[in-house]
């Protein structure tokens, strides 16, 4: 894989923009993400520019000439279909998955509906609103449980609620990011994530990341800044267990029509090893912290040689009229 990637001739791709840091309040992350994959793909002779949607409008998108674009943006207006739907509109082939599956992966709660009606393990949730009763629905999902926003990304906003009266201000801080406030029950166990590459049959999982935080409290800033969170790949797990979860992340990104790569957050409970799947994330950082590219470094694909293979899979996705042609060997 590496090795044909290395072989491509750069000019196949024309000109590319990587669209990063946006309007959401993971811009910090992105604009991080997006300047290593900026320099990755500079490095392997591509024509890249940088492109930031948080402070140039799309007529300027559609005035730089972009024969395909990487998308490197995390949360709203970059990750939630939106831009995409843009894209479409301006017949640019962009990296990652389509309108629908990122508007879906966006939202936890759409997630999850779908998820259980394809069978893939996911914990006990519910949607909050004015006239939820507090008492039963600490009585349905326990305590703890977990309060968050459906809409935001790299753990902005959760709340961990391990007593009653902790609910209504869990629920008030989402209620000022989201429409929405989901809770879900608390599993207690080990914290994975999968790192898939492809699309539809041809979608493979990585090797799975384990991932232990101090505290067990793996936050915005335990992923972001921090050295303290240890990071293990492959993840210490029997080969059983490993293809297990392995296919629930595959069936889970396949259920919502994902492409391209993304990356499925799960928790194997600590009292019967059985996996749980939390989210899907359709744009992955790709930060030095990051973890799809841990998880390519396992199998030997480096980091620019990564970016590479998610650039080539940049196309249109509603019925790919007008579409540019993908990078051929």
């Amino acid at each position: 894989m590496t090795t044909t990637i290395q072989l491509l001739d750069a000019t196949v791709f024309g000109k590319v923009g990587v669209l990063f840091g946006g309007r959401s309040a993971e811009r910090e992350i992105s604009l991080i993400s997006g300047n290593g994959v900026l320099q990755a793909l500079k490095s392997r002779g591509i024509d890249a520019h940088p492109f930031d949607p948080g402070t140039h409008s799309l007529a300027d998108l559609a005035a730089q000439g972009f024969d395909r674009v990487f998308i490197a943006l995390h949360g709203r207006y970059g990750e939630d279909g939106s831009l995409q739907g843009a894209l479409e509109q301006l017949g640019i082939p962009y990296t990652g998955s389509g309108v629908m599956a990122s508007s879906v992966g966006m939202d936890k709660i759409t997630t999850k509906k779908l998820w259980l009606m394809e069978g893939v393990p996911t914990p006990k949730y519910a949607t909050v609103d004015a006239d939820t009763d507090l008492d039963a629905l600490v009585a349905e999902l326990g305590l703890p449980l977990i309060v968050k926003p459906p809409l935001e990304g790299s753990s902005i906003g959760i709340t961990k609620v391990t007593d009653r009266d902790q609910l209504a201000d869990a629920i008030a801080l989402v209620a000022s990011m989201d429409d929405a406030v989901l809770a879900e029950q608390f599993v207690t166990g080990r914290e994975f994530t999968v790192a898939v590459l492809g699309q539809g049959a041809a979608a493979r999982a990585l090797p799975i990341v384990e991932i232990v935080a101090p505290e067990g409290k793996y936050d915005y800033q335990n992923k972001y800044f921090t050295d303290d969170t240890q990071y293990h790949c492959p993840a210490p797990l029997p080969d059983e267990l490993t293809q297990q979860i392995q296919r629930h992340a595959v069936n889970a990104y396949r259920a919502i029509g994902c492409e391209g790569w993304g990356r499925v957050d799960v928790l194997v409970r600590e009292s019967d090893m059985r996996p749980f799947l939390l989210e899907v994330n359709t744009s992955p950082g790709m930060t030095t912290h990051s973890l799809v590219p841990m998880a390519a470094r396992a199998v030997g694909i480096g980091y620019e040689d990564l970016c590479v293979e998610i650039l080539r899979s940049a196309r249109l996705k509603m019925g790919n009229r007008g579409a540019k042609p993908e990078a051929k060997d």
